[in-house]
């Protein structure tokens, strides 16, 4: 039996600097956010991701100030700076603007005080906005940032969503990788991402594709080039990502991809992508073989051994009943 060559390993998995002006577009739908002061500091990096309330450090208490976090003044922070003195809450201002933060952010609409963004504007402190209590906002953007800053990473395989199963297809060029892909969206399902998926790790541990957003919706087929799917197929053949559930990799007949096929179906195999191990089954590619439907039913196996029916287990203890006379 020749051995299996091993696939190439997928990008390493990268966890991506944040900025503020990531931060600001992610949040602008969702929490209203709009920049009020320091634009020139939008390209900061976020090097702690997460908020912190800054009640201790307006008052004058800096030890353990965690300054290198979003910095958020609820109402309580900001009535508390409204009930200084002119003087003294320029100062507090000053020594809370003297430290390198990534951003400041206001609740509940309240007008940033001219102090705050005027020493924004000379330190480059992006202060912003948002009409949203300091609960609604830390709620949201918490996962908003647990997003933007999670580990990702890209592979060279089709994605799709598969009788409600995320399948990634890998397989070398010619394979037919996109065409199964168009076979499958003919019969209903949808396209996640056409032969470049970005993959990340979600924070509880589930692995997430979707596209590039240059080119979602898009599709490259030999002989047709480039088509958009949505407009062929309805807005119901792609969607914007998925879970990764398994990996189905393509290999040639040609290759001695027969020999790689488990034929019962006991011995699972397994891919590793940032972290998370992904079940993977390996089709051999061979002239009037149809992939499509081998890849549809392979869906629906997984489902059915996901639910504790296992076709392979059930047939060996009829065929051992058998030879032991039970009926």
């Amino acid at each position: 039996m020749p051995e299996h060559p091993p696939p190439p390993p997928p990008a390493p998995g990268v966890t991506p600097k944040v900025t503020v002006g990531d931060f600001v577009r992610a949040a602008h739908d969702k929490l209203g956010l709009e920049v009020a002061g320091g634009r020139d500091g939008l390209d900061r990096v976020i090097e702690e991701p997460v908020l912190h309330r800054p009640g201790l450090p307006l008052a004058g208490f800096y030890k353990h100030f965690p300054f290198r976090r979003i910095q958020l003044i609820g109402q309580s922070e900001y009535e508390y700076l409204q009930s200084l003195d002119d003087g003294l809450r320029a100062e507090r201002i000053a020594a809370f603007c003297g430290f390198d933060m990534p951003c400041v952010v206001i609740t509940w609409g309240n007008p940033p005080f001219p102090e705050l963004l005027a020493l924004a504007g000379q330190r480059r402190i992006p202060v912003l906005s948002t009409v949203f209590d300091a609960l609604h906002f830390t709620n949201t953007a918490t996962l908003l940032l647990e997003e933007l800053s999670a580990p990702v990473a890209g592979v060279h395989a089709t994605f799709l969503l598969v009788a409600g199963l995320g399948v990634l297809i890998e397989g070398k060029a010619g394979l037919g990788k996109s065409e199964t892909a168009l076979g499958l969206i003919k019969r209903g399902h949808a396209l996640v991402a056409d032969d470049l998926t970005r993959l990340r790790r979600d924070t509880d541990g589930r692995l997430i594709g979707r596209a590039a957003p240059s080119t979602r919706e898009y599709m490259e087929i030999r002989g047709l080039g480039i088509i958009h799917v949505p407009s062929i197929f309805g807005i119901a053949s792609v969607t914007d990502a998925a879970e990764v559930n398994f990996l189905i990799t393509l290999v040639s007949q040609d290759d001695g991809g027969d020999d790689l096929v488990d034929r019962a179906g006991d011995n699972i195999a397994f891919r590793e992508f940032l972290g998370v191990r992904v079940p993977q089954i390996i089709i051999s590619v061979a002239p009037g073989r149809d992939i499509v439907n081998i890849v549809e039913t392979a869906a629906m196996e997984y489902k059915l051994r996901a639910s504790g029916h296992t076709a392979h287990k059930e047939l060996d203890a009829r065929l051992k009943s058998r030879n032991t006379g039970q009926p």
